[in-house]
């Protein structure tokens, strides 16, 4: 990950955590402080210091979306399926149209073998924001897998036109995967 990324990233979850929902109210400062540490933590590698940081920043802000996120992360990560998707779901609640945790979630279910949950949850991820790419490849993928073959080619090539780099999948293509510990406008 390059540097830029990385500071774009940090200004975005640091401006989102000062004044976005689920951050207003008191500590919110002290909230945007540990969410940082959190946030420098997590991108760093040290996961367990991460996960006391998103904690400290909810016991200041107990609906702060992106702590939640960034937890679900982390679970899913460590392939701590069930945690990923408590902290997604609660993200969620705080903010029904975080594409982010709407997409990860999708992941999820498909890994937990609910793939009809995961093309809900990407359908959701499209209408809040129709032009992601790997939602619409994703999308593709498992609608392809469930026998909608004219679903899965208009998916698949909406995913293309939108990102060039996402060519038309082999029958063994895997899903796209967030990987950012942190939303990105998505």
């Amino acid at each position: 990950m390059n540097a830029r990324f990385i500071a774009l990233v940090f200004a975005a979850a640091f401006a989102a955590a000062c004044g976005g929902p689920g951050s207003a109210g008191p500590g919110a400062s002290g909230a945007a402080d540990s969410l940082n540490r959190g946030l420098t933590a997590h991108t760093a590698g040290r996961l367990d210091e991460a996960v006391t940081a998103y904690f400290e920043t909810l016991s200041k802000d107990p609906k702060n979306k992106f702590a939640f996120y960034n937890l679900g992360q982390i679970a899913q990560s460590q392939n701590r399926l069930p945690a990923a998707e408590a902290y997604y779901r609660l993200a969620l609640e705080q903010d029904a149209g975080m594409a982010s945790a709407l997409f990860n979630l999708a992941i999820v279910r498909t890994s937990v073998g609910a793939p009809q949950d995961a093309i809900a949850l990407y359908r959701q991820v499209i209408a809040v924001d129709p032009n992601y790419a790997p939602a619409h490849f994703n999308l593709g993928l498992l609608l392809r897998a469930a026998g909608d073959t004219a679903g899965a080619q208009q998916e698949l090539a909406t995913a293309q036109r939108l990102d060039p780099k996402l060519v038309p999948p082999t029958p063994s293509a895997t899903p796209q995967r967030q990987v950012s510990p942190t939303p990105t406008g998505r």
